[in-house]
């Protein structure tokens, strides 16, 4: 491992933690607060759709840890894309440095976010083991959806990032499709309930193999090969957004300063 590359991941956890400080400064309960929301609106849409909607188990598996496995990774894509996108406009000061490396902006706003989901993660375990389901060689695979979620995230973040500092409506936009993606996800419903004729459409939504990965991962058992043309179309397209995020953002990169 390269000098240049362990302080730069140094740099970005120094920052993190600066940012996962700063976004609660203030408040009463501080950092708690990053935990408590996510749990708060779990509990929320438990309580609306398993007591208000009356919703039966899903696949012979209770509601509870049917939503939690699905709207957990969906927690960290919609706080980490919109932070990033925004990471550059906010840290001005920081780009207008010509010694300071620009492109671990988005880095740092990611690592925030991937902190508390790590927690989300291990509060999932919990929750399976206390309902009885033990741990299974299939959940050790949550790990590779969790990379293949950063990196299309990653990449998403270079392009709208770079995009924002000359296009300010870049953040609506994102705000829009976050809005869009949370209801063409299937989190709180089955695709098994979709007519055969729509279900691919559902299956562009590349947010639609995460989702269904970390429930294949903790419920169904499902190894990720099992599903190669799905496979193979989220990386074609995650590594796309990369290497256009990338080319992008260092074309854009050396405006930035004017621009901001």
């Amino acid at each position: 491992m390269s000098k240049n590359f362990k302080s730069h991941l140094s740099l970005i956890y120094d920052l993190s933690k600066k940012d996962f400080q700063n976004k609660y400064l203030g408040s009463y309960l501080g950092v708690i607060w990053a935990f408590v929301h996510p749990s708060i609106l779990i509990l929320i849409f438990w309580f609306v759709f398993q007591v208000g909607f009356k919703s039966m188990p899903v696949d012979n598996f209770p509601f509870v840890l049917w939503l939690i496995a699905g709207i957990i990774p969906w927690f960290f894509f919609s706080d980490a894309f919109p932070n990033a996108t925004n990471s550059v406009v906010e840290s001005s000061y920081l780009v207008k440095k010509v010694v300071f490396k620009i492109e671990l902006l988005p880095l740092v706003k990611l690592t925030t976010s991937l902190k508390i989901h790590l927690f989300f993660i291990f509060v999932t375990f919990l929750m399976f083991q206390i309902y009885g389901y033990g741990l299974s060689i299939y959940n050790f695979q949550i790990i590779y959806y969790l990379l293949a979620m950063i990196i299309l995230t990653v990449g998403l973040s270079y392009l709208t990032s770079a995009l924002l500092v000359f296009l300010k409506d870049t953040s609506q936009i994102v705000a829009m499709m976050m809005q869009f993606g949370f209801w063409i996800t299937p989190i709180f419903w089955s695709l098994k309930t979709v007519p055969d004729n729509f279900v691919f459409i559902f299956k562009l939504n590349p947010l639609f193999y995460i989702v269904n990965g970390y429930r294949e991962s903790f419920i169904y058992h499902t190894w990720f090969w099992e599903h190669p043309w799905q496979t193979l179309y989220f990386w074609t397209g995650a590594l796309l957004f990369l290497f256009l995020g990338r080319l992008i953002f260092k074309k854009l990169k050396p405006h930035f300063s004017d621009v901001l």
